[in-house]
């Protein structure tokens, strides 16, 4: 019935067999599947980048066509001869480096067809040959360790065959021997019963032969036991002995050789393959940066856009037609040599009269004026708030998240939507004629009082009742020199004037750092965000005027305008704070790539500009580096910092390419910024104004001063000045109009009503005091009774 034991273990051995031979098939069936895979990623990678490569390409051509358009469509156009002759209005500049970015980019998007093509799918080209060559060796190898394995195994089978053959002689002759010992023992009982028994003489001789045959078979059989043991020992020996090799070789393999085997089929694909996208990173990250660069100069363009530059460049450009016309000279009738106003009696009583006529007259019609003008700064800037309404950020459009159904439907029912672009333009236009109205208005009234004045002035003169006030007038424009007119800002870097006047660092630069340095250290984007340009021109004519209003911490000024005026102050300057004959010095420092080297470079060429100068440039780049400390508030360090002063400070001298040149300027401003200690020298070295980061003790006490004058303005109106008016000589004045304040500083009264004035805070106001309330009074609306 059952099969013999040892049958059976070979008929296991051979199932073993077989399954390992069944899974060493399937393992290379597993590669070669894995190796197929590879090459289909490989071969579709190859066709998207060819593709796209393709796309890139059809896009740069696009781009390069629609820039040629429209440049040939410009180079015979009025704004082409402006750049000819480097006078480009701010506009076309914007126009101009929309074009120039059109080209970068076109020529961007070239050079990634071009990495697609010639690096990227040759890359992956090379990765397939190299799956392929390396799975052919793998597999060679592999073969050659399933060939030993089933050696292994083969031999492992041919010893336990040999170890069952001698273990079954063994038992055989074992038994045999066990055979041959009972009849000897058998043969020995016989042989003591003879010994008993009397036996006849003639039956011993046979007895003793037959016993002695019994032994020598005994004998034979113990020596082939013997024999045969020894075998089947030596033979178990081999079979232990190549049973735990095959079994370290299998687990050999399985464990460690398999996974090697592996190893060798990926060797350098993961690599590889990590190479070539990651140059299609690198192409994609610098056609970014590359983007970003060229968006950044139309971005200080856009921030540069100027009206009253770009009105300057046109009358500069037609000064032929702008140019005032020679005056009318007196022409004496019939050889009469009088050419002056005569002041004689009789004439001179008429002529005193008619000068207080003038003056009366004068003072009503600048009052008047002046209403009209304030109704049209007050226009002008609910035009200027509809002008510069900030609809233009589309983030939302950009959202992953959202659908491009979603981004459309919200975008139709919000700013942008038919209705409301309607209604604001119905608002815009009703709003533009009434400011055109009043324009109109303050033009005749500016007009007549212009004729009465210059009538009043020669008067004046001529009947020697007053002096003119040069000394007041010039002392204005030494301390507010800017924002005057073009002669202004050239005279204002005369620094032998400004130092006569004592006044070192100009006013509005001085004010509007020491504003930012008590409020704005940690505004979010600060130089960067445009501030509202009707609050820019607002401080921009106080300064005109002579005052100084930034002085009054109460105020509540955006921070971003009264950047945006220090910003305005630099560009409107004529000769850049950087002379222009230094350019190229400065640009040549980015060359030193140590950075101490290029610190002392630049250090050397800035000793050399004129000592007031570089008392303005000390002060200001202090400033702008203790501005940059706050970057992980204000999210200006240094570089975004550069970005915005470096048109401003540093001009780019013509036929200059100002994308190439705008990245060495903001490089040489930033290390200025950076390294402002060890460029400029300091105060023992140059005397002058040294900024200081902590102006009036502390931030925290800042803030608070400032939130305690504006709750103490809007709670009572009532006087923040009250211990100073108790120290200063009082002026009692009387009220020519009735006046209503505007702001809770200034004071209303009536016509008549008594004031008392403390002193005067601008040539328009003074400080003073009404039914017990300190606050601002107009000069023009009352009369001082005692100075």
């Amino acid at each position: 019935g059952h099969p013999h034991p040892s049958a059976q273990r070979d008929r296991g051995l051979c199932l073993f067999s077989m399954k390992i031979r069944t899974q060493l098939v399937e393992q290379f069936k597993c590669l070669e599947q894995q190796s197929e895979s590879r090459l289909q990623l490989l071969q579709d990678l190859q066709e998207f980048f060819r593709r796209k490569a393709e796309i890139e390409l059809e896009y740069s051509r696009s781009l390069e066509k629609l820039a040629e358009r429209f440049s040939s469509k410009i180079r015979s156009s009025r704004e082409h001869q402006f750049k000819k002759d480097q006078h480009l209005l701010s506009p076309v500049n914007c126009w101009y480096l929309v074009l120039t970015q059109t080209r970068r980019e076109s020529r961007d998007h070239a050079t990634l067809n071009d990495i697609f093509m010639n690096n990227v799918i040759v890359r992956l080209s090379q990765i397939s040959e190299d799956v392929i060559r390396l799975f052919k060796k793998s597999k060679e190898i592999g073969l050659q360790m399933h060939e030993e394995l089933l050696k292994v195994t083969n031999e492992l089978y041919t010893v336990m065959k040999t170890y069952h053959m001698y273990h079954a002689e063994s038992i055989s002759a074992e038994s045999k021997l066990k055979e041959a010992e009972k009849q000897e023992e058998k043969q020995f009982n016989k042989s003591g019963d003879i010994s008993v028994n009397l036996l006849r003489h003639e039956d011993r001789p046979q007895r003793r032969s037959s016993v002695k045959k019994i032994e020598k078979m005994k004998e034979k059989r113990q020596a082939k036991y013997s024999e045969n043991k020894l075998k089947c020992t030596k033979a178990r020996n081999d079979y232990l002995l190549n049973l735990a090799a095959t079994n370290a070789a299998v687990s050999k393999y399985y464990i460690h050789d398999v996974s090697d085997l592996i190893d060798c089929c990926d060797l350098g694909f993961h690599a590889s393959l990590a190479r070539t996208f990651r140059t299609y990173l690198s192409a994609e990250y610098n056609l970014e940066t590359s983007r970003h660069e060229g968006l950044d100069v139309i971005e200080n363009a856009v921030d540069n856009l100027d009206a009253r530059s770009d009105k300057h460049t046109i009358m500069d450009m037609c000064n032929q037609v702008f140019c005032p016309p020679l005056k009318f000279e007196f022409q004496p009738h019939m050889g009469d040599e009088v050419c002056q106003v005569s002041a004689q009696q009789p004439v001179q009583t008429e002529l005193l009269m008619r000068y207080h006529q003038l003056q009366s007259r004068l003072a009503t019609l600048k009052i008047e004026n002046e209403e009209v003008r304030k109704t049209l700064d007050a226009t002008m800037q609910t035009l200027q708030d509809m002008l510069t309404v900030e609809d233009f950020d589309v983030s939302d459009a950009f959202q992953h998240s959202r659908s491009t159904e979603s981004v459309k439907s919200a975008a139709s029912e919000t700013y942008m939507s038919k209705i409301n672009i309607a209604k604001r333009r119905a608002n815009q236009q009703e709003t533009e004629m009434f400011y055109f109205t009043k324009f109109k208005e303050y033009l005749n009234g500016s007009n007549l009082i212009t004729k009465l004045q210059a009538k009043h002035d020669l008067l004046k003169q001529t009947l020697g009742e007053a002096l003119i006030f040069k000394s007041l007038v010039l002392q204005s424009l030494m301390r507010f020199p800017c924002f005057v007119s073009n002669k202004a800002v050239i005279f204002l870097f005369s620094f032998p004037f400004l130092k006569d006047s004592g006044q070192a660092i100009p006013l509005v630069v001085e004010s509007c750092i020491r504003y930012i340095n008590l409020y704005g250290l940690q505004q979010q984007g600060i130089f960067r965000v445009p501030g509202s340009q009707v609050e820019v021109n607002d401080i921009k004519n106080s300064f005109e005027r002579g005052e100084d209003p930034l002085a009054d911490d109460q105020n509540e000024r955006d921070i971003n305008s009264v950047a945006g005026v220090l910003k305005l102050y630099f560009r409107g300057l004529e000769n850049p704070l950087f002379p222009k004959e230094r350019f190229q010095d400065l640009i040549s420092t980015i060359k030193i790539e140590n950075p101490a080297e290029r610190v002392h470079q630049i250090q050397q060429i800035i000793v050399t500009l004129p000592r007031a100068v570089i008392v303005v440039m000390r002060y200001l780049f202090a400033f702008l580096n203790h501005l940059s400390q706050y970057s992980d508030e204000n999210m200006m360090d240094p570089y975004n910092l550069a970005i915005c002063f470096g048109p401003t400070l540093m001009h780019i001298p013509d036929g200059q390419d100002p994308v190439s040149c705008q990245a060495h300027v903001n490089e040489v401003i930033k290390t200025i910024i950076i390294h402002h200690e060890g460029i400029f020298p300091s105060h023992r070295e140059l005397e002058g104004p040294v900024y200081e980061k902590c102006m009036t003790g502390g931030e925290d006490s800042q803030f608070e001063s400032r939130a305690f004058g504006r709750d103490h303005i809007r709670k009572s109106g009532e006087t923040v000045r009250q211990s100073a008016a108790d120290e200063v000589e009082q002026i009692e004045a009387i009220a020519k109009f009735d006046y209503i304040g505007r702001s809770p500083r200034e004071l209303s009264f009536k016509k008549g009503a008594s004031l008392l004035l403390y002193h005067r805070a601008s040539e328009d106001w003074w400080e003073g005091r009404h039914n017990g309330v300190d606050g601002l009074i107009p000069h023009q609306y009352i009369v001082v009774q005692d100075m």
